[in-house]
């Protein structure tokens, strides 16, 4: 694929992600497609080596998806990314990157639509997300509303430290976690204290047991 046709794709691609979301992509030593966002730009050149520490290396050097936290010691500016690796004939041949913007101080919302117009949500009163009907449902107290943005941006977005992707569809604020049960296959289910259930499906059940201490 030459470069004119190649660029064209991912500038395709990059409609698809929200404006937020930097898209970077690399062979296995150089990067060769950069399109920064609104809110956060690496300022990342076609032709610049990829370096140790960033996302695209450690996908790379592992050949295995990679999803972190990187500090602003490798490009100045601290982000959340996921990187993967892509192949041709079994041979790895470079990777994609998805950068996402740090939530920034001051930000501790959640904004949903509502009939006459948009509530801002405190994240303490968010008890968990669910990615639906092509929309993000937050689910809060006493209130719930949607919002456009995708549930993969809010994993990135929210505080770590309260909220945990426990399913493809859903994030939880463990917070509101009133009990949890087990489900069959090595699966679980929350119950809210709103008094939602919430799965927790076996791909994540590990990491969540993990994150919980249990």
């Amino acid at each position: 694929m030459d470069r004119l046709t190649f660029g064209s794709l991912f500038d395709v691609v990059g409609e698809l992600f929200s404006d937020e979301i930097s898209i970077a992509v690399s062979d296995t030593a150089e990067y060769v497609y950069y399109r920064p966002s609104k809110r956060i730009d690496l300022k990342i050149r076609p032709g610049d080596p990829v370096i140790a520490g960033t996302i695209a290396y450690k996908a790379l050097h592992t050949e295995q998806k990679v999803s972190e936290f990187i500090d602003r010691s490798v490009f100045g500016v601290p982000y959340h990314g996921m990187a993967v690796p892509f192949y041709q004939l079994g041979k790895l041949q470079g990777c994609v990157t998805a950068i996402y913007p740090v939530m920034t101080e001051g930000k501790s919302v959640v904004t949903v639509k509502t009939a006459d117009g948009w509530k801002p949500i405190p994240f303490h009163d968010v008890v968990y997300l669910e990615a639906k009907d092509r929309k993000t449902h937050v689910y809060a107290d006493e209130f719930t509303g949607t919002t456009k943005r995708a549930l993969q941006e809010y994993e990135y977005s929210l505080p770590h430290e309260t909220f945990i992707r426990c399913h493809r569809s859903f994030i939880v604020n463990v917070h509101h976690i009133a009990d949890i049960y087990p489900d069959t296959h090595s699966t679980f289910l929350l119950a809210m204290d709103n008094g939602s259930q919430v799965p927790v499906s076996q791909s994540y059940s590990s990491y969540f047991r993990k994150l919980l201490g249990f």
